[in-house]
């Protein structure tokens, strides 16, 4: 059973940081698009950010230069650094994979940017 554990996290103040791990168990075979989404109260769940097996990444035009994503040592892990964090950031955010033609989604971790 695949199961995606989200770790990280927590309230921040606008311009400040915070890293996200997400950590897959379950895999046979490392995943073929490992990705972030968030959803903001009333707002409906948006792509923030994937990463490929072969590395290539692509991120939404509202974190673009902000936000990073990065496959971990561990083949089924997958971070998200997050620098100048802004209000409108503010989200749960969710860790998603691809495997074997099926979806995954992990419960979700608040991230609050707040002065």
């Amino acid at each position: 059973q695949v199961q995606l554990e989200e770790s990280g996290g927590g309230l921040v103040q606008p311009g400040g940081s915070l890293n996200l791990s997400c950590t897959a168990s379950g895999l046979s075979v490392s995943p073929y698009i490992m990705a972030w989404f968030r959803q903001a109260p009333g707002q409906q769940r948006e792509l923030v950010a994937r990463i490929f097996t072969g590395g290539m990444t692509t991120y939404s035009d509202s974190v673009k230069g902000r936000f990073a994503i990065s496959r971990g040592n561990a083949v089924n892990t997958v971070a998200l650094q997050m620098n100048s964090l802004k209000p409108e950031d503010t989200a749960v955010y969710y860790c998603y994979v691809i495997h074997s033609s099926t979806s995954y989604w992990g419960q979700g971790t608040q991230v609050t940017v707040s002065s």
